[in-house]
């Protein structure tokens, strides 16, 4: 039976907004990365937009770094990019340097649930995009509202296999958006009071 070709990231990474847009970072062609594809990124983005101008945020699953480095591109002040793997981090730190953005990100090569367990600052958006494979939607969101590593009324974006419904997320948090692309499943979340 023909099985339909699994996407083939390209290696490259493309900055869709803002003071980088159109910039191309190479990223590493690894079986473990799953970078958010652009047209998932663009829809994420301009639900974003009102609420990046000054943000803190944080990944603790980076890979690629896209989502970091977008939001930075679209007015983010500070990331925390949470990444386990040695090559990934690598990459991240040359397009950092490459971007000028170092001064404005905080690169840590560890475990993302090990993060959370440490010293919290808590931050305004919250990229939640781990391996499909994993229980690390429900883990870290645990973790994440448990801890208290959002500010109230912050935000998390959560990508998860397209069947994984009901999202498992803390009862205070209330999904604002939720889209499919594929296989992918794509949502915003909001932690406590709503703060539209």
């Amino acid at each position: 039976m023909a099985t339909r070709k699994h996407h083939h990231y390209p290696g490259v990474l493309r900055i869709i907004g803002g003071q980088w847009r159109g910039r191309k970072l190479p990223v590493p062609e690894s079986d473990g990365l799953r970078p958010t594809p652009n047209r998932v990124r663009e829809t994420l983005f301009n639900w974003l937009r009102p609420h990046l101008p000054g943000a803190r945020c944080l990944d603790v699953t980076a890979g690629t770094g896209s989502l970091c480095l977008e939001a930075l591109s679209q007015g983010a002040d500070k990331v925390v990019m949470v990444e386990q793997s040695a090559e990934a981090v690598r990459a991240l730190r040359q397009n950092l340097e490459s971007l000028g953005a170092g001064d404005r990100a905080q690169l840590i090569q560890g475990d993302g649930l090990a993060f959370l367990d440490g010293p919290v600052t808590p931050v305004d958006i919250i990229f939640l995009d781990p391996p499909f494979r994993s229980d690390l939607v429900a883990r870290c969101s645990r973790k994440i509202a448990e801890r208290g590593w959002l500010k109230s009324g912050g935000l998390v974006y959560i990508e998860a296999p397209r069947e994984m419904s009901p999202l498992p997320i803390p009862d205070d948090w209330s999904l604002i958006r939720s889209k499919t692309a594929g296989k992918v499943g794509y949502h915003l979340a909001r932690s406590g009071h709503s703060q539209e």
